[in-house]
């Protein structure tokens, strides 16, 4: 019998997360498994149990991976814009990428995220960049927004923004008339809506 061949951990990582992009391209995640995976990188399995840990340490890089490409995609549309249309471009972004990579996404929500060292911390990062970004266009548009309002609304809007996808995803926003509720548009609404009631208010508590 032929030697499995030998990898660089570095090249077998590589091989691995691009192997993991193209299975979820087409496939959900529960379909997935550390052998089919060993088969399309060609080694054995236990190669990759010793790279990674665990089967669940591997879907977690792939989680790094979906938060670095989210992260690409949100990063440019802040740029020189006002606060408003940040934020709505954030949320349209959010819903336009779950929408490119459904499968990714579920993995992201679905899988229990990393509980601790690198991995926890470096999940952690990345999700707490996307809220302090939002929290910033939020304080840009009303200057009175005290730090810690700011930080509990910022999670509340996207907590909404966030529920709107899914849904979307889902197919279970419902019908107007005999057609889909737009996603794109209830996000507006949203945001429209929370911004008009921030930007009127006499007090921030």
């Amino acid at each position: 019998m032929a030697r499995p061949r030998q990898h660089a951990p570095e090249a077998l990582h590589a091989q691995v997360m691009a192997a993991s992009d193209a299975w979820l391209q087409g496939n959900p995640v529960h379909t997935l498994s550390l052998r089919a995976l060993a088969r399309e990188v060609g080694c054995a399995p236990s190669t990759l149990l010793k790279l990674y840990g665990s089967f669940g340490n591997l879907l977690q890089h792939v989680n790094i991976e979906t938060l670095a490409r989210l992260r690409m995609v949100i990063e440019p549309l802040t740029e020189g814009a006002s606060p408003e249309r940040q934020l709505k471009a954030l949320a349209l972004a959010y819903w336009q990428f779950a929408q490119r990579e459904p499968y990714r996404w579920q993995l992201l929500f679905d899988y229990p995220l990393a509980q601790e060292g690198e991995l926890d911390q470096r999940q952690s990062d990345m999700i707490e960049a996307l809220f302090l970004r939002v929290e910033a266009s939020l304080k840009e548009y009303q200057p009175a927004l005290g730090d810690l309002e700011a930080r509990r609304l910022g999670r509340t809007l996207w907590g909404s923004v966030h529920g709107l996808v899914q849904l979307g995803l889902n197919e279970r926003l419902g019908y107007w008339q005999g057609q889909q509720l737009e996603v794109g548009e209830l996000l507006d609404q949203l945001l429209t809506t929370i911004l008009a009631g921030l930007k009127n208010r006499s007090s921030i508590a």
